[in-house]
């Protein structure tokens, strides 16, 4: 073999061993942001059609979260807002329409509190998503369930069902374990 033929192996070889570390880090990447996002990964591939723009924007996603001053509640943020929400779940057998509104609004106070930007609805699930992957589904269908309502368009099961979403999310958001496995 000759020094020409030689390079040229060599060379290849090192072609070949750079795109397989490429593949098996994006593999690795792929994987960490499935793991990480959970629904929420196939949410963003089904919306972006393309699995690196997703990908990018969920690693957007998580690069503004992480520059956001998020923080756990207090625990008497927590025992207030805990309270809160028992009265706002109370409130539902009387009046449903307006325990759906308040819900929002404590949802929204709770996600203040905690530090999250609270403003644009899609910015704000997409800043959710980052930390609560497995429930902000809950809140976007809690979301649509009171804007239909708004609008007139929702029945007392919808506004049930909204309840029951915001309340998902809620116990997420406040971490409280003992109410989860009661509720």
């Amino acid at each position: 073999m000759d020094k020409t033929t030689i390079i040229s192996i060599i060379v290849l070889g090192l072609v070949l061993i750079g795109i397989a570390a490429l593949i098996y880090f994006q593999k690795r990447r792929s994987a960490g942001l499935r793991s990480t996002f959970g629904p929420e990964y196939y949410r963003a591939l089904k919306e972006s059609g393309d699995r690196s723009h997703a990908e990018a924007a969920l690693e957007e996603r998580r690069n503004r979260v992480e520059r956001l001053q998020i923080r756990p509640l207090t625990r008497e943020d927590s025992a207030r807002f805990t309270d809160s929400w028992h009265q706002v779940q109370a409130r539902f057998v009387d009046d449903p329409d307006r325990a759906v509104t308040e819900a929002d609004q404590l949802l929204g106070e709770v996600m203040t509190t905690r530090g999250y930007p609270v403003g644009d609805f899609k910015q704000l699930t997409a800043d959710i998503s980052v930390d609560h992957p497995a429930v902000v589904e809950n809140y976007r269908i809690a979301h649509e369930i009171a804007l239909r309502h708004a609008q007139g368009q929702a029945s007392t099961e919808d506004l049930r069902q909204a309840m029951i979403h915001y309340r998902t999310l809620f116990l997420d958001l406040v971490g409280e374990p003992e109410i989860r496995k009661a509720a």
